[in-house]
């Protein structure tokens, strides 16, 4: 009878798992192992009791390790816990192997209290459609679910509020989704560890000089070209928006001239909503991963967080076409924060060896084909990135040390230090190219540059009391604009998982808002007379310039104007420009700083590439202008030397970065001398924000649900072991596994690695070899070396038919798949020597280590599965495995309830 219902449970997991499939949810990615990890339904009273379950095999299955506790086994605890309630369902059939049912599963109420150590209560999301007196629905039925609304847990005859979760929708809950961009889709941790198995020590031993030297000639190969073409593409971005907003202003400002203001209205709001109209739909259509700045995708990448989309040929596509339609549209963003997930992408592009499905693979690129050449590289793209978008070579270099990456080494310093020096090769000759009138309506300007080296600052007691207040100014500001930069952004994703059509509805009514703000506000301003030693010509003429004559008579300018009716950078340089102390009224200041700072805050969640830098350095700029005019009787200082320093204020307000702005500000102004001012304000601005809130790209890698991990642990963590967060069956295959139980575990999980145990025969007792990951499984497996007995090998076929580089990680493209191998039934039934491919060397620690210590050295090290051994003899040799989210905090408060009141 137990017999018959183990099968039924098999059987209905199977429909299950083909239900969901038919749904059309995304392909189960999980992490890990937490990535090893099986559901096994068992009474809460058992869950509760301290009772382990013992080590077993069947003889032909893969193993399964359940975690023990402290305490000995006690048959009549058992025998106990089982009569209270249903048994739990037994992953060992005799002779044949059996996964855990997820239908046995307890309905979703709060979870029972847990003993000490009692580890993991992982739900099965996927599982409970409609099975157990509950059912999963998404929050809004699209494929577009936002971080906060993903799934819902409705519980039949439960009267308490529905909880959200961010948990992977698949079989296994450490799998994890996160928003990239403006879509939802599936991510898994990137693995920095080198595989330590037969073949790699064999190519290693193989390696000639010759080709060592190959591999070091291509690194710096490439991070050439990846300097060389992100400066293309930052030159082609600044043409591209100067010559299309250039003519948009240029039209609507002769329109104006002739008296035409309605029509003239009409062009310049038409412009701008078929510019934004077409960017939404590129972004929402080909690449949703493409919007907004990508920075916080990128931080996460180098961080050790893969998703197919981040990095996309489609995405590099859509971020260079789109960022040109957004900032030519007149949004209130800015292209430098795209150009930093630009030159990522570029990077991975190049150094992902090609593309197998294209026919595009280039053997000499076969050494890069693994996650720590990559995240070289898109460390060297994302400082080019920076390079390029404000010609500031040296902050690239600080920006990807302080911000962007995870790790570093001095050979990295100099590789981005090389590939940003590219860029400005580049980008200065370009520039001079065009200095010939040769680019259109290019001219000088486009890549912005503010020199600020004329004006010799020259402060005194007062002027630093005025900067301090500035620095305060600028923390209070940008902890109040990550505050609500956050919750619009958690209001826009309830419309934007609605689907492209209200991505780009909502894209269009933020361009109408701007465009009515951009034309409608100069008509408040009054209009000026010419000043008589104004330094170029007044009215301006044209597309830019600081006297704009708007609906002005002849000799006469609109300040407003000067700051709305021309491009961002435009208004930049004109708020920076000095020896203009009388150029714009008070009240013309204070209009254009409160709608920048909300037409910045409304623009960044759109479904178009947009960037945080030009938005924040013009609010920063107008209120640092403000307090120079203020001040200008007491202060010695320049006002537009306040407006930097306002800049400089509200960047680290917002932003929390110190050392890359300092230097970029410095770059981009050419004035050494205001150095020591621009440290005491970036330091004042980022104290005063850190008492409110986080950084924004902080607040957006979390708000997107992208397990990102600190270089700290957390305090609760030293609270807890290692021990506690990997309780739970295991599975693990033996060194010579049977073909159909490695096929079985591959198309019901989607784990990425697997212990691998040996048992007598084939050792004396029950030891430990090592890790095999899943794409090493396939790769084997397609090879169909296989035996008809069991018996362990030397590995000589593996090592004479295959290659190191035959294991190597695919590129962007779709890697193998289990569901691509087709076996007979006499191959199901054959055995495979996993030695070969075992990494004999993976990572352990006890399990009585502290979480927190595990946490610091599972991110020191880049890892992606962290062993946990057991501390006595006498025990499986493998208590379960540690994974990135297990180190996660609502992971940790969701195994551990009682988490927050006890500590």
């Amino acid at each position: 009878m137990e017999s018959i219902i183990r099968i039924c449970l098999v059987l209905q997991f199977t429909e299950s798992w083909r239900y969901v499939e038919a749904r059309g949810r995304p392909e189960p990615t999980p992490d890990s192992a937490s990535d090893c990890r099986f559901l096994v339904s068992a009474a809460s009273k058992f869950r509760d009791s301290s009772v382990p379950v013992p080590y077993s095999r069947g003889r032909e299955g893969p193993s399964v390790l359940l975690s023990s506790s402290e305490s000995q086994v006690q048959a009549e605890a058992q025998e106990e816990a089982a009569s209270a309630t249903p048994p739990p369902v037994r992953a060992i059939m005799d002779g044949h192997h059996s996964l855990p049912s997820h239908h046995s599963l307890p309905s979703h109420h709060s979870p029972p209290a847990q003993p000490k150590r009692g580890g993991s209560l992982n739900y099965d999301i996927e599982s409970t459609d409609g099975s157990v007196g509950g059912a999963w629905r998404g929050a809004t039925g699209g494929p577009d679910a936002s971080s906060e609304a993903l799934l819902r847990y409705d519980d039949d005859g439960a009267s308490g509020p529905r909880e959200p979760l961010l948990r992977k929708r698949t079989m296994n809950t450490t799998s994890q989704i996160a928003i990239v961009g403006a879509n939802v889709c599936p991510v898994e941790s990137l693995d920095y560890e080198i595989v330590e198995n037969d073949l790699f020590k064999q190519d290693w031993r193989s390696r000639k000089k010759k080709q060592i030297f190959q591999y070091i000639v291509l690194k710096w190969t490439l991070v050439l070209l990846i300097g060389l073409f992100t400066g293309l593409v930052a030159f082609f971005n600044n043409l591209a928006v100067e010559n299309i907003a250039g003519f948009k202003l240029l039209l609507t400002n002769e329109l104006m001239l002739k008296h035409r203001y309605l029509t003239a209205f009409l062009a310049y709001g038409g412009c701008n909503l078929v510019l934004a109209a077409t960017a939404a739909a590129i972004c929402a259509y080909i690449a949703p991963a493409a919007a907004g700045s990508g920075i916080p995708e990128v931080k996460a990448y180098l961080n050790g967080v893969d998703a197919y989309s981040i990095l996309a040929p489609s995405t590099l596509f859509v971020k260079i076409f789109g960022s040109i339609l957004g900032v030519s549209a007149g949004f209130v963003l800015g292209k430098e924060g795209p150009m930093v997930h630009t030159g990522a992408c570029i990077a991975n592009l190049l150094g992902q060896g090609g593309s197998r499905k294209y026919h595009l693979t280039c053997n000499w690129l076969r050494y890069f084909k693994n996650d720590r050449d990559r995240r070289d590289l898109i460390t060297c793209g994302s400082a080019a990135g920076v390079a390029a978008a404000f010609r500031a070579p040296v902050g690239g270099v600080l920006f990807a040390l302080e911000e962007a990456a995870s790790w570093w080494r001095s050979a990295l310093l100099w590789r981005t230090f090389f590939t940003t020096a590219v860029v400005a090769v580049v980008l200065r000759g370009l520039i001079e190219f065009c200095r010939s009138g040769k680019c259109g309506l290019f001219g000088q300007g486009g890549l912005i540059m503010f020199d600020l080296s004329s004006t010799i600052p020259t402060y005194s007691t007062p002027d630093i009391i005025a900067i301090i207040v500035l620095g305060i100014i600028g923390g209070v500001f940008g902890g109040l604009f990550n505050f609500l930069l956050d919750r619009i952004l958690r209001a826009y994703s309830i419309i934007n998982e609605r689907g492209a059509p209200y991505k780009i509805l909502l894209t269009i009514t933020i361009s109408i808002i701007t465009s009515a703000c951009s034309y409608g506000l100069p008509w408040l301003a009054p209009c000026t007379p010419c000043p008589i030693d104004a330094q170029e010509q007044c009215p301006t003429i044209g597309r830019s310039g600081n006297f704009k004559n708007f609906q002005c008579p002849p000799g006469h300018y609109n300040d407003l104007a000067s700051l709305f009716f021309i491009t961002n950078d435009d208004a930049i340089r004109n708020l920076f420009s000095s020896g203009t102390e009388n150029e714009f009224h008070m009240s013309t200041l204070f209009i254009f700083f409160i709608a920048i700072y909300f037409l910045g805050l409304v623009t960044y969640g759109i479904a178009v590439p947009s960037g945080l830098f030009i938005p924040v350095i013009l609010a920063g700029a107008t209120y640092g202008r403000i307090v120079g005019t203020l001040l200008g009787p007491l202060c010695d200082l320049d006002p537009g030397l306040f407006a930097l320093l306002g800049a400089a204020s509200f960047l680290g307000g917002t932003m929390r970065m110190t050392v890359s702005v300092c230097v970029i500000l410095l770059e981009l102004t050419n004035d050494l001398l205001m150095l020591p001012l621009v440290m005491l304000v970036l330091l004042i601005s980022k104290t005063i924000a850190d008492c409110f809130n986080k950084g924004v790209y902080d607040q957006i890698v979390v708000m997107k649900g992208l397990p990102f991990m600190e270089a700290h642990a957390e305090p609760h963590m030293r609270h807890f072991v290692a021990g506690d967060v990997v309780s739970g069956p295991l599975i693990s295959l033996s060194g010579v596994e049977r073909v159909g139980n490695i096929v079985q575990a591959l198309r019901i999980t989607g784990h990425n690695g697997f212990p691998v145990v040996d048992d007598p025969p084939l050792s004396e007792a029950p030891e430990l070899v090592g890790l095999v990951l899943r794409s090493h499984l396939l790769v084997l497996l397609k090879g169909k070396g296989f035996m008809k007995e069991k018996v362990k090998t030397s590995g000589s076929f593996v090592l004479q038919r295959f290659g190191a580089f035959d294991f190597a990680k695919s590129g962007s493209g779709k890697g193998l798949k289990i569901e691509d191998l087709d076996f007979t039934d006499d191959e199901m039934d054959m055995y495979v020597d996993l030695h070969p491919i075992t990494n004999t060397s993976p990572y352990t620690v006890v399990e009585t280590m502290s979480l927190a210590k595990a946490a610091v050295l599972f991110r020191a090290l880049g890892l992606r599965h962290l062993l946990v051994v057991p501390k006595t003899p006498g025990r499986p040799p493998i208590v379960g495995i540690l994974t990135r989210h297990d180190f996660m905090p609502e992971h940790i408060h969701g195994l551990l309830p009682n988490l927050g009141k006890s500590h």
